[in-house]
């Protein structure tokens, strides 16, 4: 019986990938490169830019399964080969310039079915795009300047160390932070061609005030806080501007006035921060030191947190917030506090003291208290019309204002 149809001719074309576009880069060829003598002259030109490269050898083996398919009874007209690549950038500019090529190879040879030949890496990636045109019947993974386990891995090691570096959210703590300690390694060294002191002691304290300043902020979300602060006085008005500048001011005479009495301290007892210390001798003056500690402080410190309140009654006032009064009532709290504070500080100094002073002032301390609690009370409702109460909308905004923030950062 004869045959009524002849059999149809199955097309098989041997596919070269190359993913990062080595052969452009490297070779500065262009792709597709469809046929022997192209891809040998290719393959030629890209190993001899760089002898070790995986792609080179991934064409030679192209070309030698070509080879061995013409020795069979395939005729040359069915068969063909041809070299694509992606995109240095990888990704989706990858993929889409693969995809691209592709198609224009299958546009001059349209195959039934290919056989694919990578350098081994990203196979995963490279399967789905060519088998969802072309049906796949064989795939050779060559692999010769490193093992598929060791070059995925450092493909892994180098997409995060990408991310380390060009991620806000991950470069603020991989980069920012190593960044302060060498600004700060490179004072100290500046500073020790001047004065006589110990480099390395001091490298290792002002480290450990870093870092333990940074988990201190991230344990505590003051960073957060920080930016929500500086973003409201950025934004604010004449209000804002007042409360931010008073609370500027009030924690530089407090950092002033600790300042002082560490300097006290170590010129009057000689506790100096150097290693190794004399723990015996710390606790043994720790009380004379705690005591004096408030002593020469206090009144900085006082002050400072006064301004700091005082700023934002301030700015509640200009803004006619009813937060006003409860604000104002700190201020005088805090004012009589130092009468307390002093009292105590005089008694750890000297334990022979009689406490009649210290109990006097709490007292009057929690008349005060209440005083001022009754009277921004009876005034808040006296003067109720003239200060507005604070939205609720308001409030729930400001408690957002951080992590939008970070979200903003993380998108930018």
């Amino acid at each position: 019986m004869e045959k009524s149809e002849e059999q149809k001719v199955e097309r098989l074309l041997v596919l070269c990938v190359d993913r990062d576009n080595d052969i452009g880069r490297k070779a500065g060829l262009r792709t597709p490169i469809v046929g022997k003598e192209g891809n040998v002259d290719s393959a030629l030109k890209l190993v001899l830019a760089d002898p070790e490269e995986a792609d080179a050898n991934a064409m030679f083996e192209a070309i030698r399964i070509f080879d061995n398919l013409g020795k069979d009874e395939i005729s040359r007209d069915q068969i063909e080969i041809a070299t694509i690549s992606g995109s240095e950038l990888g990704g989706v500019a990858a993929d889409r310039k693969l995809v691209s090529e592709l198609a224009e190879v299958l546009k001059g040879f349209p195959a039934d079915s290919l056989i694919l030949v990578t350098d081994g890496f990203a196979d995963e990636d490279i399967m789905p795009l060519v088998q969802s045109r072309v049906p796949v019947t064989s795939v050779r993974r060559v692999v010769v300047k490193h093992s598929e386990s060791i070059e995925q891995t450092a493909a892994v090691f180098t997409r995060y160390f990408k991310m380390l570096i060009e991620d806000p959210r991950y470069s603020k703590i991989a980069l920012g932070l190593p960044g302060i300690f060498l600004i700060a390694l490179g004072i100290l060294a500046f500073l020790a061609v001047f004065i006589e002191f110990d480099v390395y002691t001091w490298t290792g304290i002002v480290g450990l005030i870093i870092m333990g300043s940074f988990l201190l902020g991230k344990g505590y979300g003051l960073d957060k806080k920080a930016s929500l602060l500086f973003s409201r006085v950025y934004h604010s008005s004449v209000a804002g501007l007042v409360s931010g500048f008073s609370l500027i001011a009030g924690f530089l005479l407090i950092g002033t006035g600790f300042y002082q009495a560490g300097s006290y301290i170590s010129s009057n007892y000689g506790i100096s921060l150097q290693f190794p210390i004399e723990i015996g001798r710390l606790l043994e003056l720790l009380p004379q030191i705690i005591g004096w500690l408030i002593a020469k402080s206090l009144d900085m410190v006082i002050v400072g947190v006064c301004i700091v309140f005082l700023g934002r009654s301030i700015g509640h006032l200009l803004d006619r917030d009813s937060r006003f009064w409860r604000t104002s009532a700190l201020v005088v709290i805090f004012g009589w506090s130092w009468t307390i504070l002093r009292e105590i500080s005089q008694i750890i100094i000297n334990p022979s003291l009689p406490p009649e002073g210290l109990i006097a002032s709490i007292v009057v301390g929690i008349i005060i208290i209440v005083a001022s609690g009754l009277s921004t009370h009876f005034l808040g409702k006296r003067f109720q019309n003239t200060f507005k109460e604070r939205p609720e909308e308001e409030e729930e905004k400001e408690t957002q204002v951080a992590s939008d923030l970070d979200e903003e950062q993380s998108s930018s």
